[in-house]
């Protein structure tokens, strides 16, 4: 933790360049776990050669989180891979990647083999391991080949962060009769994975090996080893037939006799080549801790924070033992360790494997009792250390502190007062950022299903439709979806459900599971949802041939009742329906509703094939030039919009956005991150617009970046964090908006300095719009760092690109009042809370303050970053760059500029760009005035305004935009009206005018319905067309989606009157519609008659009758019941049928107001809270 500050200076730089993390030899490397993981083969290709061996590798598993990036790793280094004979196949799933396994190993047998061997490495997530069991345990015990050895690499997820639940893979190890390692660190993935090699090749055995998502999910500085020289073991003789794959070996015992001699090698092989390793080689020690993996760095963590280093260690009586071999304990070693100790407390994360293994080495004849053995349990057979959860520093010094203080008789109260030193902020909750589609994704449409129907949950991206009340529910493993419905149905009465299945996962192993159904006769329908991509773990493609029409030849061919399929684009499969079953029909997914209808009333198991590319994957390919991008964009006029929130449900899109304007919230597109799926313009509402044809803005008023090279020549240097010890820092924000990039950054520049430096980021389903935290960790040499992620109060810096984030309780929880400083993007980013609840807040303000008062106001700083991003430099995705700028100019960082100038050249991703954002965050740190006077000649969009302060001014305002709408006569009885409600409520004392603001909101919008003059006029006499020509430029045309009611053709699929689109004449007759507003409401008026404008007359009139009546009744009992009538019209909001059903919705409550009002006997059933802010939509 370093509080010290000094000059920044310019260190010299590593020469390094990315590809140097495969190429070094020697020296220091930054790595991420996965690209170790691509690394390990390469040494060992390299270590052959290296022994004048002829050999190949081979690499193969399936992806998961969180190994779920490790096959586009090697992709990426495909050519490396070539040059050094490594072939990577990817496989359907993790059972026949072990099979491939095996037959590498029986290369060495084979006549005809053209190498002298070939080394393998599988690998897959811990459910993978389980999966793969029968595969793993036939290879493992038919054995690895001399010149060749198995690496299994297991993605274990302890703490249940992207996974079905917390995984510990090396109990299944253990029963497959398979070594196990477990390196603690990025740099001990080089060192065990070549061991681990060494050791399957001597002892005949595949050998596991755990890469846990703190680790493999990590980057850090990495020192490289050389390449080791393995010693073959003087004290064992294999059997006379050895203890490799043979060929003839048929089953039998003897295969079990072979695995002792097995496990002996691999006690010799440990005793030869020592993986675990004493640190202190105390002779003297009492008192002994046993570690592995993680649970190694916690403990050293956790002595820092006790204040015990080498030296005390030695003056208590105190050694450490890390095992790097979880099983089999290589013996010798660790009963050495144990004799002559007193005490020994075996550390270790989930289940205590090596302690029973110790406890076992320790029974006759080995002085049994001679040793006190702890860790999962004390002395009294008490819970002590737990196998549940993850292990963090602050607690390993919690049971370290309890167990050296009983052992030594110290006292660490002091000590363990100063760990538990943090904020006590606590999340305010409400909004919550949780992953959701991304915006335009296919299953924003295709996981509905029709009302009185449900669904269950699979593997995948769409298992997100569990918490967006879409009548989904249940979890099974990959390739079970629908089977348990087999097991349940038939005790339920049989009734038919819907099954989600990705067609990465039917390739997988999930056409077996619509076998089992069809065989079963369960009454069910499985929605393949193709979306030509493995979105979830980051958009490969499926590992295999597969398309929808062999998917349909496929399902058909096994006996299902019908196949249809729904497309985006249903015409493509014209002139190609020769391809598919003859009784196959093609339908848009407009009417995805009417057929899943008739597929739940047929019996037995139907296929509905939902075809629509991932919208993360158009946008990659998009920017590829790989995929169509129409010159098509969706936008809303505002000053149309009811803010009902109808675009949000028929789309389910983060990409429709709250807008704040003087008449309420509204909504509006980010054109940043939309994704082009336009079933948001399906909302039943007159304010959207398609542009097409042009493109968005980019070009600016004025040259800033000369301006910023001005300013910045100003602005002087910061003095920046001195880093004496370790230096953590977090970084906060939002999934797929390249908030990792910011992490990234930091550890690179590090690097480039030669200092110590690692990263974490937890990914898997956070990379779709959830929380994103980056622990970042610095150092002078990688050896002052241990643990990677930052323990509870002991950050020093917080870069919080996101509000909601940042104010959650993991984020809150590093904190440290009056050390850590913060710098906030004080922008609202949307969450997924808007999707759902049209009127959700973020309560921006109280989340800023929350943080300002958990470390003090100068310890604080905030930014509008992606205002700025977006009117500067024309798109918010360079926010989290210039936060980064803001930040180090403000000292968070102890970095040098020329670092982080030549991380983002590395990062080779808009460079020039993202060096401008760096430079505007520092600008911004020390002269905000500048910028905020740039944006005003600059600006790209009308300024949102917030709601008026004051009363009086809220009146004013809708007075003018009534006498705008009709005239200055219906205005004036609009003041005249709330001034009547005001002097009665003033009368009773109150000063707050909560009556009167909540008339002076409803009646206006009553008095204001927007009817089809007014739409007319909301487009031809506003500035709607200035903020097209500001968000635009080009050749494009601005078209129309209406339901006019004189020109109504049909209903669409829900029942509500089809919306049609109308080219750009239509501003023409908007003008001269509007100009007819006068006919209002006459006898001439042609619309007067439809059933909208009858429910807007009589909603004015009721409100108006409710005004009067409060005129006269309103008194103190009465006044809460007359508040709750005068706000309760705010639902009532949207067009047509949206707004009949908003009107129907409150209409009881509205009966049990009056009639508490007639009765005399209050009611209270408020919705929201009276003097919340203001909830208007217009």
């Amino acid at each position: 933790m370093s509080t010290d500050t000094l000059q920044p200076d310019t260190p010299q730089l590593d020469d390094y360049k990315l590809e140097d993390r495969y190429l070094r030899e020697s020296g220091r490397v930054f790595l991420t776990g996965t690209q170790a993981l691509v690394r390990i083969p390469l040494m060992q290709a390299a270590l052959d050669r290296r022994e004048g061996l002829n050999t190949a590798g081979m690499v193969s598993g399936y992806r998961g989180s969180p190994l779920g990036a490790y096959d586009q790793a090697l992709w990426q280094a495909g050519d490396l891979l070539d040059q050094n004979r490594i072939d990577f196949v990817p496989a359907i799933n993790e059972d026949l990647a072990a099979t491939i396994m095996l037959g590498t190993q029986q290369v060495e047998t084979d006549d005809d083999r053209q190498v002298d061997g070939v080394f393998g490495l599988w690998y897959g997530k811990g459910p993978g391991v389980d999966r793969a069991g029968d595969a793993l345990k036939h290879g493992t015990t038919y054995g690895s080949s001399p010149h060749g050895g198995v690496l299994v690499v297991a993605g274990d997820d302890h703490g249940c962060v992207s996974s079905s639940m917390p995984h510990q893979s090396d109990v299944a190890f253990m029963s497959f009769f398979m070594p196990t390692i477990n390196p603690a660190n990025i740099a001990e993935y080089l060192e065990f994975g070549l061991w681990g090699y060494a050791l399957s090749r001597y002892s005949g055995c595949w050998v596991g090996f755990k890469a846990i998502s703190e680790t493999v999910e990590s980057a850090a500085s990495v020192e490289l080893p050389p390449l080791p020289e393995f010693v073959t073991p003087d004290d064992f003789t294999p059997p006379a037939d050895g203890l490799h794959y043979r060929w003839p070996d048929l089953p039998g015992p003897q295969l079990e006799t072979r695995i002792e001699h097995k496990l002996a090698a691999v006690q010799a092989f440990a005793r030869a080549n020592p993986i675990d390793r004493c640190l202190y080689n105390n002779r003297d020690a009492r008192f002994g801790i046993v570690t592995t993996g993680k649970g190694h760095l916690d403990l050293l963590e956790a002595l820092d924070l006790l204040g015990i280093d080498e030296d005390k260690a030695r003056d208590l009586g105190l050694d450490i033992y890390k095992i790097g071999m979880v099983w089999p304990l290589e013996r010798k070693g660790v009963l050495d360790f144990v004799h002559g100790k007193q005490e020994v407390l075996v550390i270790e994360e989930k289940r205590g494997i090596i302690e029973s293994q110790i406890k076992e080495y320790m029974s006759e004849p080995d002085r049994p009792g001679e040793v006190l053995i702890t860790g999962k349990q004390d002395e009294l057979g008490r819970p002590l250390i737990p196998y549940v959860g993850e292990l963090s520093p602050k607690l390993v010094a919690g049971f370290l502190a309890a167990r050296l203080g009983r052992f030594f008789d110290i006292d660490f109260n002091e000590r363990l007062m100063a760990i538990n030193t943090m904020t006590t902020a606590q999340d305010p909750g409400g909004v919550r950022r949780l992953p959701y589609f991304c915006s335009g994704c296919p299953h924003n449409t295709s996981t509905k299903v029709p009302e009185g129907s449900k669904a269950l949950a699979g593997i995948g991206c769409h298992f997100m439709a569990s918490w967006m009340g879409r009548n989904t529910e249940s979890l099974i493993q990959m390739g079970g979806e629908g089977v348990n419905w087999i097991g349940k149905s038939r005790y339920t009465g049989n009734p038919h459900v819907f099954q989600n299945l990705g067609e990465g996962t039917y390739f997988h192993s999930g056409s077996m599971a619509i076998r089992q159904a069809v065989a079963a006769g369960i009454n069910i329908t499985y929605k393949i949802l193709f979306n030509d991509a493995v979105a979830m773990t980051g958009g490969q493609p499926v590992d295999g041939q597969i398309t929808v029409d062999a998917i349909a030849q496929q399902v058909a061919s096994e006996g299902v009742k019908r196949v249809v399929v729904l497309s985006d684009e249903p015409d493509k499969y014209d002139g190609h329906k020769d391809r598919f079953p003859k009784d196959v029909t093609f339908h848009d997914r407009s009417e995805l509703d009417q057929v899943q209808r008739e597929l739940r009333d047929i019996p037995g198991c139907t296929v509905l094939i939902y075809d629509q590319t991932c919208a993360a994957e158009k946008r990659r390919r998009r920017k590829r030039k790989q995929f169509p991008d129409p010159a098509k964009r969706a936008f809303i006029n505002h000053h149309v919009c009811e803010g009902c929130g109808d675009c949000s449900v028929q789309s389910n899109c983060l990409s429709v956005v709250p807008r704040k304007t003087e008449l309420g919230r509204k909504r509006k597109i980010d054109q940043s991150s939309c994704n082009k799926d336009y079933s948001c313009v399906n909302g039943f509402c007159p304010s959207f617009v398609t542009i097409e044809g042009g493109q968005l803005r980019k070009s600016r008023g004025m040259d800033t970046g000369s301006v910023l090279t001005r300013k910045l020549a100003n602005v002087p240097a910061p003095e920046l964090p001195a880093m004496t010890g370790s230096y953590d820092l977090l970084v906060g924000g939002v999934g797929g908006t390249g908030v990792v990039t910011v992490g990234q950054l930091i550890t690179m520049a590090a690097h480039l300095e030669s200092r110590g430096a690692s990263v974490l980021d937890f990914m898997g389903f956070a990379q779709k719009g959830g929380t994103v935290l980056s622990y970042v960790r610095m150092a002078p040499s990688p050896d002052r760092l241990h643990q990677v992620r930052t323990s509870n109060g002991q950050a020093d810096a917080v870069i919080a690109c996101d509000l909601v984030v940042a104010s959650s309780q993991k984020a809150l929880s590093v904190l440290r009042p009056d050390h850590t400083r913060v710098v906030a993007n004080e922008a609202e980013l949307p969450t997924a809370d808007y999707v759902l609840y049209r009127d959700a807040d973020m309560q921006a303000d109280k989340r800023l303050d929350i943080l300002r008062n958990a470390v003090g106001d100068d310890h604080f700083a905030r930014l509008d970053a992606n205002g700025i991003a977006d009117r500067l430099m024309g798109d918010t995705v360079f926010s989290n760059v210039m936060m980064l700028g803001f930040a180090w100019q403000k000292g968070l960082l102890p970095l040098s500029e020329a670092a982080l100038m030549k991380a983002i050249e590395l990062n080779g991703v808009a460079v020039d760009r993202n060096k401008e954002a760096f430079g505007w965050g520092r600008l911004a740190a020390v002269d905000l005035p500048a910028i905020a006077e740039l944006l005003e000649g600059n600006q790209a969009e009308p300024v949102e305004v917030k709601p008026e302060p004051t009363l009086d001014q809220l009146i004013d305002t809708r007075y003018h935009h009534l006498v705008d709408y009709q005239n200055r006569r219906w205005a004036d009885q609009y003041r005249a009206s709330v001034a009547s409600v005001r002097k009665a409520e003033e009368s009773l004392g109150h000063t707050n005018s909560l009556l009167t603001r909540a008339v002076a909101q409803q009646l206006y919008r009553f008095m204001a319905f927007k009817d089809e003059y007014e739409v007319a006029r909301l487009f031809a006499e506003t500035d709607f067309m200035k903020e097209v020509n500001d968000t635009f430029e080009g050749d494009f045309q601005v078209h129309f989606h209406l339901a006019p009611p004189i020109m109504n053709k049909g209903t669409d699929a829900q029942g509500r009157p089809n919306k049609r689109k109308f080219g750009p004449w239509m501003f023409r007759a908007f003008k001269l519609l509007a100009k007819f507003r006068g006919l209002r409401g006459t006898a001439i008026d042609p619309f007067r008659y439809s059933a909208d404008r009858k429910l807007d007359r009589a909603l004015l009139e009721d409100y108006q009758a409710l005004v009067g009546r409060m005129v006269k009744e309103l008194n103190a009992s009465n006044y809460d019941t007359f508040l709750q009538l005068a706000e309760l019209p705010a639902e009532i909001r949207g067009y047509g049928p949206v707004r009949e059903q908003a009107a129907e919705a409150i209409r009881l409550k509205q009966e049990q107001l009056h009639k508490a009002l007639d009765t005399g006997r209050p009611t209270l059933i408020r919705t929201h809270k009276a003097d919340e802010k203001e909830a208007d939509h217009v």
